[in-house]
This record gives structure tokens, sequence and C-alpha cells, in this order.
């Protein structure tokens, strides 16, 4: 039996019992791992806390996805197909109710009763202002019901209820915190399953406004006015606030776009200024400049319109350039 230690996680030991088949596979987000485990304590007996198959299904995760079991993607994500290996991994336990032990430990009934806990929680830290460790609260919430979803069949409406203000109330506080494209991804996650989630798509329209996604925003805008006709209001608000954003943004635009131009005009100016005044001046229509790359996200498209200076030495040669937002 090979060996090893897991150099890139500290107090991670792997152990192969059976080699797997062929090369290590690439593991992309959002890959499906199914997989039978079982837990046992480092004791003489090697007491066997948990057995995947005593549930008649494997569990199942998915790389990257925001809430998993994060030891387990280290784990699986070190294997090959149809591998069996053993891992010791060091563990820090706190008091015997403490959440750390029962994600390992606690049973179906204990993680559902556990998961409104630290929703409680986290929403007590918002009303701190403490958005960060409200999000982990809720990412903790959702990854015990996570776990009981993987073993449990049917999970149904049920369960999808518990998950979903979890979800909500997450991006929320990556809202607070600027993370507009874990929202963007989280929401639509949401919406994929649940087309009538009002408040996903408000969120989503949120962080898409954030990142200057002007027509994603409006879209989603529209749709929390068509699925709740009591938001009107409210859409009619975020739409004009949106307006205003994107008018003033163009307007930067424009300017920083002018101010670029301009430096390159004046140091094409100075460049011919130096040159030999008894050689033939020649005046090439110049080509357009490529525009510099836009912030990430970013959706609107300029287009640039040269203005030529009529009294100029040279009318061919443009002096000026002004960008232009197209709808």
């Amino acid at each position: 039996m090979e060996e090893s230690h897991l150099l890139k996680h500290p107090g991670v030991k792997k152990k192969i019992v059976h080699g797997g088949q062929g090369p290590l596979p690439h593991f992309p987000s959002g890959t499906k791992l199914v997989f039978h485990f079982q837990t046992l304590l480092s004791n003489s007996e090697r007491t066997v806390i948990d057995d995947s198959r005593k549930n008649k299904h494997p569990t199942e995760i998915f790389v990257g996805k925001m809430f998993k079991m994060e030891v387990w993607e280290v784990l699986l994500t070190s294997m090959r197909l149809g591998e069996v290996a053993e891992f010791w991994c060091d563990a820090i336990v706190g008091e015997p109710l403490s959440y750390e032990r029962e994600s390992w430990l606690m049973e179906k009934d204990e993680k559902m009763q556990a998961a409104p806990s630290l929703h409680l929680q986290g929403n007590a830290l918002v009303r701190q202002g403490r958005y960060a460790q409200a999000a982990e609260k809720y990412r903790e919430a959702v990854l015990l019901l996570r776990t009981v979803q993987s073993r449990v069949r049917p999970w149904g409406l049920a369960g999808e209820i518990l998950v979903t203000p979890l979800v909500l109330n997450y991006c929320q506080c990556k809202l607070e915190l600027g993370e507009y494209y874990e929202v963007i991804e989280h929401t639509s996650e949401l919406i994929d399953k649940h087309k009538g989630c009002v408040k996903a798509y408000y969120k989503r329209a949120k962080a898409y406004a954030a990142v200057w996604s002007e027509r994603e925003a409006r879209r989603d805008l529209l749709t929390v006015a068509e699925l709740d006709g009591t938001l009107a209001r409210l859409v009619q608000k975020e739409l004009r606030l949106l307006s205003e954003r994107m008018r003033e943004k163009y307007r930067d635009d424009r300017e920083r776009y002018r101010n670029i131009l301009e430096e390159r005009t004046t140091g094409e100016e100075e460049e011919d200024e130096g040159g030999d005044p008894n050689e033939l001046s020649q005046c090439p229509r110049q080509e357009a400049k490529s525009l510099p790359a836009r912030e990430e996200g970013q959706r609107d498209v300029l287009q640039a319109a040269a203005v030529t200076e009529e009294h100029h030495s040279c009318p061919e040669r443009y002096s000026e350039a002004i960008y232009v937002p197209v709808e």
C-alpha cells in the first residue's frame, strides 16, 4: 500500500488501499463526484461512526460549489476512478455540542435542527453589520442541509424551502461585501430551480447593475415586476437609479477616452515637429484606435466617431475622437 502526505494540505495523510484506473482526472468546477465512505475514530477499535452504505445510496458532492464540505473535496480530488483509499485528517474538536464536531458525528435529525440555529446566528450578525461572519453562518447551515440532501431521497420541496432563504441571505451579505459575481452565480442557480423566486431575481438585478450589466439588470427588474405587481414602484425606482448610474458611467467613459486620445495626438504632433523640414509631408488617413479593455462584466459598447478639425493644416488628419455609447 502506498502511503503519502498531501503536501498542499497539512494534517492530511493518505494511504492507497486499492489503485484506481488511469491518470489522475481533471476536476473542473461543477464536476459531480459520487462515492461511498466510512468515518472511523482513530482508536484501537477503529470505531465506525458513519457509513454511507447504510443509507443505500452513495454520497454526492459538486467540485467548486459554494456549499460543500471542504475536506471531502480535498480527499476526493486526490483519487483516481475506482480507487480505494484511507485518509487521516487532523481535526480540532470543540465542545461536545459544537458545530465542528456535529458536522461529522451528528445524525440527520440533529443536522436538521442545527441549521435553524445557524440561521438565527447569521441574522443576529447581520443586525450588527458583520456581513462576512453572517455569510459564513448561512453557508454552514446550507452545508448541513446539503449533506442531508445528498443522503436522503427524495429531498422534496420541504427541504428546498429550508435551503432557499439561507442562500438568499448569503447572497445579500455578499452584495453588502461587494462580491457581485458570486451573487450572480448563486442567484442564477436558485432561479434555475425556482423560476418564480422574486427575491433571487431582485438580488441578481442589483448585482448586475453593480458590474454595469445594464441589459441583464433591466431584464431581471422587469421580471420582478411581472412576478409581483406590488413591487412595481420599487422596480421603477431601481430602473431610474440604473439609468442615472449608466449615464454617469458613459460621461466618465467619454471623458477618459477623450483624454487618452488627446495625449496620443499631442505625442504624434511632437514627433512630426521633429521631422525633416525638406521632406514632403504626407497625411494618410489615421485608422481608429482600438478601445482599451473595458471592466469585466460591462456590456455596453462604445462607438468611436472621428471629428475632423476644419482649419487643421492637414484636413485628413483626425484631431479628436468622441466615444458614443450604443444602446
